[in-house]
């Protein structure tokens, strides 16, 4: 399953009890104002095993690469959404 997270007002606590559903077969994306989260709480998504943010959005936002996280293109999450499916936007 995929998740996309596209907001940054999330507190710690709610983000990491939604976090704590995924599996080793599902895939988190950061993307719009979720790229944040990854600057913002970087140690939640140590452990998570497939974390993207949208290159685009953190290029947006003048953000750098989380060490957690893989960078993707548009293009890439193409791939993404036909690797991880059906996809829960939060």
């Amino acid at each position: 399953m995929l998740y996309t997270l596209s907001q940054a007002q999330y507190d710690l606590p709610s983000l990491t009890a939604q976090l704590a559903l995924l599996g080793q077969d599902d895939a988190l994306l950061l993307w719009q104002d979720g790229v944040l989260q990854a600057v913002k709480n970087p140690q939640i998504f140590a452990n998570l095993a497939h974390v993207f943010v949208l290159k685009e959005d953190l290029l947006a936002r003048n953000l750098p690469l989380p060490t957690a996280c893989q960078a993707i293109s548009l293009k890439e999450l193409v791939t993404i959404t036909e690797r991880f499916y059906p996809q829960v936007a939060y």
